[in-house]
């Protein structure tokens, strides 16, 4: 299911020059443009920065034909007029990397780090640029574009961020850097990143340097996205997490402290209530839920287990390492959990819930008998299972909650992302509190 691509140009200060022809890239998820970027230098001869999504002809990804706006420093032959229909007025909630001349502020920060760092040249490859994210890899000049150092050793490239371990500073010469960029309600990431390396150095992503804005650099991670892990690996990915997050609990304080959200207990209630209350959706399904939420999370605490760092988004896609993954087998090389943006202070039940999804009833009963068995080992005489019976309603809430607030700090021409979220998750919770479920929504990993 590839998308079709129309791309309007501007120039570094924002002046429309134009649209280019349309064009098709494989790829169908909207937020990747390693490949818009690619068919535009391969089809039109021309370098492009992608800034944002500006219109799309269906509801959600993926697929369909999409216009995205995108920076150029040279114009172009043969550039058709832009299209009437499309605005490009200022909003205030627009990200900083999607404005022209944002993305070039990024790159010159990031070439300052390296450069204090000892580090040598990169060539960017912009990877990814939505609401959520602006993601390049840096291939250092003289290897090829992904990331084949100048021996001829294969480091694996990848579209996703992460670590590598070898000379101290987050990777070996020949490696890539991966240089991300989030929004203000992401920034905490490298608060958690700078944690956890000292922490749980092995299971994290290095932290090459952070602007405690939103830009971080990391060192490259190699190996692959561990999506189709089957039942072991994800057995494995959750004790390594559980390593974590028994680690986590004595500094949770000071991690809150230094900006990671409070999603716990009676803070979890407040925010949930108010932020699905300020989206407007239609909560009479979940009325009842929300009314006892604050009740319910109390005997949650009654269980005994602690609360403390939760990823926020544990599926097995956002964990790299070597090997093939299936069924058997574990995933071979170290593994590197990534992407903590979505990080919170909760209780852990939480993560378990979102690394078991997908995986049919018996392997999830046997992934949460296996959690269950490791917090009774840490946290002796707590009910894991009891605590489990009560988040589950509470674990769908939630995120709608966090779709609601995502939307409410987005602009609207990004909204597609994430609105048909909120109704999904809100149907699951109902479903969950024992309630009727009513209709599906999108939802992105």
């Amino acid at each position: 299911m590839p998308r079709t691509v129309n791309l309007v140009l501007v120039d570094p200060g924002g002046r429309p020059l134009g649209a280019l022809a349309p064009f098709d890239a494989p790829d169908p998820w909207w937020q990747d443009v390693a490949d818009v970027v690619a068919a535009a230098r391969d089809r039109h001869r021309v370098e492009v920065t992608v800034l944002r999504l500006l219109t799309a002809d269906r509801p959600a990804p993926p697929g369909g034909t999409v216009t995205y706006l995108a920076q150029v420093d040279t114009v172009p032959d043969g550039l058709l007029p832009v299209p009437d229909t499309v605005d490009l007025a200022p909003h205030p909630r627009r990200a900083p990397w999607a404005e022209p001349g944002g993305p070039g502020r990024t790159l010159r920060w990031a070439r300052g780090r390296l450069d204090r760092l000892g580090r040598g040249a990169y060539r960017p490859v912009q990877r990814r640029a939505w609401n959520l994210s602006a993601i390049w890899r840096l291939d250092p000049i003289g290897t090829d574009p992904i990331g084949t150092a100048r021996t001829g050793t294969d480091r694996t490239g990848t579209d996703r961020t992460g670590t590598d371990r070898g000379d101290g500073a987050g990777g070996y010469v020949g490696d890539p850097v991966w240089l991300k960029q989030v929004p203000d309600f992401f920034a905490h990431e490298a608060v958690v990143l700078r944690w956890l390396g000292g922490a749980a150095p092995r299971l994290a992503p290095v932290l090459l340097g952070a602007d405690g804005a939103g830009r971080i650099l990391l060192g490259h991670v190699p190996g692959e996205d561990r999506y189709g892990a089957g039942p072991a690996e994800r057995d494995a990915i959750a004790a390594d997490h559980h390593e974590i997050q028994t680690r986590a609990v004595p500094d949770l304080a000071a991690l809150v402290a230094a900006g990671l959200p409070d999603r716990r207990g009676t803070a979890l209630a407040a925010w949930t209530t108010g932020v699905l209350a300020a989206h407007g959706a239609d909560l009479t399904p979940v009325a009842g839920l929300l009314d006892g939420l604050a009740g319910r999370l109390a005997e949650v605490a009654g269980c005994g287990i602690p609360d403390t760092l939760v990823h926020g988004d544990l599926h097995p896609g956002n964990v790299r390492a070597g090997g093939a993954a299936g069924a058997g087998g574990t995933g071979g090389d170290q593994r590197v959990i990534i992407d903590w943006g979505d990080a919170c202070a909760g209780h852990p039940a939480f993560d378990i819930m979102r690394l078991t999804e997908g995986t049919g009833p018996a392997t999830a009963a046997a992934l949460t008998r296996s959690w269950a068995a490791r917090w009774r080992a840490s946290m002796p005489g707590c009910d894991p299972g009891r605590a489990l019976d009560l988040l589950r309603p509470v674990a769908a809430l939630r995120m709608a909650a966090v779709y609601a607030d995502f939307l409410a700090r987005i602009e609207p021409a990004e909204h597609p992302f994430h609105t048909g979220d909120v109704p999904h998750y809100l149907a699951l919770a109902a479903e969950a509190a024992g309630l009727p479920r009513k209709g599906r929504g999108n939802t992105i990993d």
